[in-house]
């Protein structure tokens, strides 16, 4: 097999499922990971449509599970290389920090950080080997701002922009690149768990989650489409000779990352608890 090879992680949906497809198209093979196979029917119908079902490898993987990735490496030590890595798999927890359990905040850091971990753990060994290969990692405008009602996946993906930077550094005398995909919002299932949220009434936090959701529904008219990360990815894996670091990506987000780094964070916190909830104390 001459062909290059990439591997995506949660394709059930998403950014994930987006590029798995075209990095098949621009003639990768490319291994398809999601926890359950048996979400895999868009992936599937997707891959048909595009004809590019046979340049698709559908693979069970749980990012947390020990034994799960020592199944995976069995499968990747049957390939020449592998030249891609897509470390996209993720969630995202919502509610107020005081209200959530610290294993809420363990589980979101499992899938987050420490699958991503795991995984290019699994995955650096065969590309160093080949002294060639490109991590990308999907972080997030989280990863860069923190938002209320946020604080186990703003945490996790600020975590994995810092130990992208160091991976990176470490992994340039391999001549393997690390890259960071900033997205904003888009059209995607990982919003589900926040959507999904009921407002316990009796939360002395209630005003601010109603606050929070009707916010989240008034934008979702102006989310991004996924296939736009997609293309970037693919963009990445087979033009971009020397890449930098961090892309940002979507509607606003290189104007509120650059307003956080020119305005005071006083003047930041006032503009975002105005627009979100007034004056409302409590």
């Amino acid at each position: 097999m001459n062909r290059k090879t990439a591997i995506v992680t949660g394709t059930s949906s998403g950014f994930g499922m987006h590029c798995a497809i075209e990095l098949a198209k621009a003639g990768f093979y490319v291994i398809s990971t999601m926890r359950n196979i048996g979400r895999a029917e868009s992936l599937l119908k997707l891959a048909d449509a595009n004809k590019v079902s046979d340049q698709i490898h559908l693979h069970a993987l749980d990012v947390t599970s020990t034994e799960s990735i020592h199944t995976f490496k069995d499968l990747i030590k049957e390939f020449p290389s592998i030249d891609v890595l897509v470390n996209n798999a993720g969630f995202a927890l919502g509610g107020f920090s005081e209200e959530l359990s610290i294993d809420e905040y363990r589980l979101q850091f499992e899938t987050n950080v420490f699958g991503v971990m795991a995984i290019t753990q699994t995955v650096l060994p065969f590309m160093r080997k080949n002294k060639r290969g490109r991590i990308i990692n999907m972080s997030s405008i989280s990863g860069k701002f923190g938002f209320p009602g946020l604080s186990p996946y703003t945490a996790s993906k600020h975590a994995l922009e810092g130990y992208s930077e160091s991976l990176r550094l470490e992994l340039r005398p391999f001549g393997i690149d690390v890259v960071l995909i900033e997205p904003g919002s888009y059209q995607t299932n990982i919003w589900s768990t926040i959507d999904n949220m009921t407002t316990d009434s009796q939360s002395p936090y209630s005003f601010y989650m109603e606050a929070l959701l009707k916010n989240m529904e008034s934008s979702k008219a102006g989310y991004g489409n996924p296939i736009d990360v997609a293309n970037l990815v693919t963009k990445l894996a087979i033009s971009t000779k020397t890449p930098k670091l961090r892309y940002q990506i979507g509607k606003g987000v290189r104007l509120t990352i650059w307003l956080k780094s020119i305005l005071p964070w006083k003047l930041l916190e006032r503009i975002i608890t105005m627009r979100l909830v007034g004056n409302k104390k409590r």
